[in-house]
């Protein structure tokens, strides 16, 4: 089913079998649960309608679909057809909040700019930097969870360290050195960009 922004495929509907079945449910609660009330994911579906870009949250056209996924992702943003919730790697509400969160970050940015190129580096950069300050990704639990404790300069230092991971997935990237060098050329505008919301959330 194709590309998606963070960088990974996913299988479609995967292995079948009733541990399958049964995460696919839970998962799909989860993200019901997140549409219905999580105020971040509303407020930038919300954002998205008034730009012009309402998506169906119901029904078989829905623009989230849950999926069993090969890579070793949560999830991502195809441009094409919506978000990928990944049922297989995914294990609680707040993961899955996040998770829509930091999508719909890449939509948000997809719709605002109509020449966006996820094959562009620099695009994708600014959208992982934005998406990672902005969805919850690196909020002090999640990051302790991670064994990370530092305080300062934490969060830039977590945004730098997610968008990295995730543009490393692209070839359009490069090696090392040159994602390090996107993160870095890319941040200071990016990072500032907080819309939707007024400020960091």
């Amino acid at each position: 089913p194709g590309e998606m922004a963070d960088g990974a495929g996913a299988s479609g509907s995967g292995g079948a079998g009733r541990g399958d079945e049964e995460a696919r449910a839970r998962t799909q609660k989860y993200v019901d649960k997140a549409l219905a009330r999580d105020p971040k994911v509303k407020f930038i579906l919300d954002a998205m309608e008034k730009s012009g870009c309402s998506v169906d949250v119901t029904g078989g056209e829905s623009f989230f679909k849950v999926e069993h996924c090969e890579a070793e992702i949560a999830g991502g943003f195809r441009p094409t057809s919506g978000v990928v919730v990944c049922q297989n790697h995914v294990q609680t509400q707040e993961e899955v909040n996040n998770l829509l969160a930091h999508e719909l970050i890449h939509a948000y940015d997809h719709c605002r700019a109509k020449d966006l190129d996820w094959n562009n580096c620099m695009h994708h950069t600014c959208s992982e930097i934005r998406a990672a300050s902005l969805s919850g990704d690196c909020n002090w639990f999640f990051e302790a969870l991670r064994g990370n404790f530092g305080l300062k300069k934490q969060h830039q230092e977590c945004v730098r360290r997610r968008a990295k991971l995730s543009i490393a997935m692209n070839p359009a990237c490069g090696d090392n050195d040159q994602q390090l060098k996107a993160v870095d050329d890319c941040f200071e505008k990016c990072f500032a960009d907080t819309a939707p919301f007024d400020r960091i959330p």
